[in-house]
């Protein structure tokens, strides 16, 4: 790894996203943006804070190894919500940080700094290998399509920020020192438990968390960690409470404060952030400001493996996008996987699943390609029957699986004209991120007639008539291709 900068401080994201205008639309069908708040554990209407405007926060990569296809899972459906927002008619300010320092190997506040091991067993220094892997993170998230955050922040930029909020609790008696570090005394924050649903009083220790004797209550967790006696970190800081580094939960709050002010819209993450970060964040949050923090709390569920195994970087067992290149996918296959099911549902990986949805991603890009050829020179009008019904389903609690159908109905439409299709599914798109307002005809993977015999093939299956069915996999094969059946239709590789 030959790599030798570093990250700066702030990185502003790219600029140059382009959203049609609906908001007459919005009005006149009175289109309200329904969104399911983990805070509350109920579906409610988005209100902001700022008229017309969004403060969203999302938890960004930690950046010691490259990121799975569940963490991406993540970020492809806080894409879809920020998307969305924008075309509901917001102005969105989107911060994502970089965790480059401060997260230990568990949530006991224990173990090794993660960018700290890694570094050591890559043999270079942990700035270089927060950069390494950020623009690695950086190429996969515009490989799915993913809209960059208005600006990305680094942890450890921003150390000053995160001192300050120590130092701000501790006035106010939020806080207490053991030989390790500055701890956050969550006895002092009486809701503590309320947004995680903890039952802390029957929390055992090591279950949760591993408890330091030191620790006043198994819940509280570290503001500040000092190096050990004797260890040089390649990280660390001088402070009031002596040298040594932040806490892993302080750099969200740091950041979205600094950036988005004190008063939150959204904050995203994935489920696994509920019952520790995001529940650490909202106490030092709340505590440090003196009033509510974040109104909507936004959480993507996992992605598994079969027999419901968690991918995790620390285990090894994980896929990445490079992974799914080497077997001839296209990143994009992979986003068109993931809207089939809603963000809130958990999504079992398969390759099988990844071949269907190969297959219909090119399905969908021949038929766009097919419909750019019948309306050369012609612009269509949306069609507001299915812009409601697209629109009506993504506007509510983002339903992108249901949406999605919608797509593909319009296109089997006949009473909807060509031009009216293409300009409708290119808005729908611009939820939806696939890149279809770019295809061209050669990226098209599967022929046309290849494509039709599937059509005509499935169209038996569902009509159960096998022999047909047969002879269409049999004029696949003496093509040359592989032919399996899945329960989204025909595959052929």
């Amino acid at each position: 790894m030959t790599d030798n900068k570093v990250l700066p401080n702030i990185i502003p994201g790219k600029k140059d996203y382009q959203f049609t205008d609906i908001s007459q639309f919005i009005k006149k069908h009175d289109l309200k943006f329904m969104i399911y708040n983990t805070r509350t554990r109920s579906s409610e209407e988005f209100i902001p804070v700022t008229p017309g405007q969004v403060s969203l926060y999302t938890c960004g990569p930690t950046v010691y190894k490259d990121a799975h296809i569940g963490n991406l899972r993540t970020y492809i459906s806080e894409d879809i919500l920020k998307k969305a927002l924008i075309l509901y008619g917001y102005k969105v300010k989107h911060v994502m940080n970089i965790t480059d320092v401060g997260h230990l190997t568990d949530d006991a506040d224990e173990g090794d700094d993660k960018m700290e091991k890694s570094a050591r067993e890559m043999g270079m220094d942990a700035w270089h290998l927060a950069y390494h892997y950020f623009e690695k993170f950086r190429d996969d998230f515009e490989s799915l399509n993913c809209m960059d955050p208005t600006l990305w922040a680094s942890a450890a930029g921003h150390i000053d920020e995160q001192l300050h909020i120590i130092e701000v609790l501790q006035e106010k008696g939020f806080t207490y020192e053991t030989n390790d570090g500055v701890y956050f005394d969550t006895e002092k924050f009486p809701q503590y438990a309320d947004f995680g649903q903890i039952d802390v009083e029957n929390l055992q220790g090591g279950a949760r968390v591993e408890l330091n004797q030191e620790k006043r209550n198994i819940t509280d967790f570290a503001l500040w960690k000092f190096s050990k006696d004797g260890e040089q970190r390649q990280m660390e800081w001088d402070s009031p409470w002596g040298i040594g580094f932040p806490g892993w939960h302080l750099e969200c709050s740091a950041l979205s404060i600094k950036y988005l002010g004190d008063r939150l819209d959204f904050h995203a993450g994935g489920t696994d952030h509920i019952k520790v970060h995001h529940t650490n964040e909202i106490a030092q949050s709340e505590s440090y400001l003196g009033h509510p923090w974040c109104n909507y709390w936004y959480h993507a569920e996992f992605l598994v493996l079969q027999g419901n195994v968690k991918m995790s970087k620390s285990t090894g067992n994980f896929l990445t996008v490079s992974s799914l290149r080497e077997e001839g996918y296209d990143p994009l296959d992979y986003r068109y996987f993931c809207l089939n099911a809603n963000y809130s549902k958990q999504l079992t990986f398969t390759w099988e699943a990844m071949d269907a949805a190969r297959t219909s991603y090119a399905r969908l890009r021949n038929r766009i390609i097919e419909l750019k050829k019948s309306t050369v020179e012609t612009q269509g009008t949306a069609d507001e029957r299915y812009m409601l019904q697209f629109f009506g389903d993504i506007f509510q609690d983002l339903n992108v699986s249901k949406a999605l159908g919608t797509l593909w109905n319009l296109l089997k439409d006949d009473s909807v004209k060509d031009p009216d299709k293409l300009k409708t599914v290119l808005i729908f798109d611009e939820v939806l991120g696939l890149g279809l307002k770019d295809v061209e005809e050669s990226h098209q993977e599967l022929p046309t007639a290849v494509i039709e015999l599937m059509a005509q093939r499935d169209e038996a299956r569902v009509n159960k008539n096998y022999a047909l069915s047969d002879q269409l996999r049999d004029e696949l094969t003496a093509m040359g291709y592989t032919v399996k059946d899945s329960k989204d239709g025909t595959i052929v590789q």
